[in-house]
């Protein structure tokens, strides 16, 4: 039987990458520190996801930029959680919607939404695009999901409209992913879907929503401190380390998500 010392140790594969283009800010570099852990448990992902780190599928990663300590990890009290009106009219709106919890899948509407929907964020946001595999989407959203790691599936019209991944764990939820259907943005999918996430964080009993990282000024963030109250971490901790969160109010503005 495995102890807890060595669920938080597990065998694992740790490298960097080489610098690349920051997508968050201008004339920025950026460099992730990787661990790739084949067989990773809930209290292993607890313990590093608690301490800023991120996960798309067996790997969890976490920046390492040189001169640079902008990324800051957030997270949403869901036990103080205080809806506002604009949110309880999308909770309203979606009133129709179907929602399916599930271990991660991978089919064709998968595929073609997630395409369809970057093709969108091209066009409005100038995201970079290019269509993504069957094989790149298993490893990054379905492999390694353990049995921590869910989807959330927004159906309507009997088709899917969102699909939601996130991780299930000791203390909290971790936002991985979101995209959607862009005929439906008068549902308001993004808000809805963390809404739904503070939802299913308190039927299970769950303190927290882990919603990745904040970087001061930019706009593919916007929408986060929408979501209050919040607790920010700065750095990332060793494992055998506090994580000293701290209660956070961040200046609001009109992000599209």
């Amino acid at each position: 039987m495995n102890t807890k010392e060595d669920l938080l140790n597990p065998s694992s594969t740790d490298f960097s990458m080489i610098d690349y283009d920051c997508a968050y800010l201008p004339n920025k570099s950026v460099r992730m520190r990787y661990k790739y852990v084949q067989n990773a448990s809930q209290t292993f992902a607890t313990a590093v996801i608690h301490r800023g780190w991120r996960r798309f599928g067996k790997y969890y990663f976490h920046p390492i930029c040189k001169g640079c300590n902008e990324c800051k990890s957030l997270r949403i009290n869901v036990n103080e959680y205080h809806y506002t009106k604009s949110q309880r009219r999308a909770i309203r709106r979606n009133k129709d919607t179907q929602i399916i919890v599930q271990k991660p899948t991978l089919t064709k509407a998968h595929i073609d939404l997630y395409n369809k929907y970057h093709a969108y964020k091209h066009d409005k946001d100038n995201w970079d695009f290019r269509k993504i595999s069957q094989r790149e989407y298993h490893e990054n959203f379905v492999d390694g999901a353990q049995e921590f790691g869910k989807e959330v599936l927004y159906i309507k019209d009997d088709k899917l409209i969102g699909v939601d991944l996130i991780d299930v764990l000791d203390d909290g939820i971790s936002s991985i992913y979101f995209y959607y259907d862009p005929d439906y943005t008068k549902l308001s999918l993004g808000n809805y879907s963390l809404l739904y996430q503070i939802n299913l964080a308190n039927i299970l009993d769950l303190e927290w929503i882990y919603l990745g990282y904040w970087v001061d000024g930019c706009k593919a963030f916007a929408y986060k401190p929408k979501f209050q109250p919040q607790e920010i971490l700065d750095g990332f901790p060793d494992i055998s380390e506090t994580a000293n969160w701290n209660p956070i109010v961040l200046p609001t503005n009109n992000g599209d998500f």
